[in-house]
């Protein structure tokens, strides 16, 4: 994968599961996702998997 992808979809990512995240803790409604403790759960380690898809992305030598 070229690296300016891994950047954008580990901000993707991460963004992503923020929002999870909020909708889980019962922050952002209009979702059947919200206030379920699964997606509190689960949008923290998507939002991790994305910092690191990221920054090994960002930090990778082209060449």
């Amino acid at each position: 994968m070229s690296r300016p992808v891994s950047v954008v979809i580990g901000v993707v990512l991460v963004l992503l599961g923020l929002l999870w995240m909020l909708q889980g803790l019962g922050y952002v409604g209009g979702s059947p996702m919200t206030g379920v403790t699964f997606w509190a759960v689960v949008g923290p380690l998507v939002s991790f998997a994305g910092l690191a898809l990221a920054i090994l992305g960002g930090r990778r030598r082209s060449g």
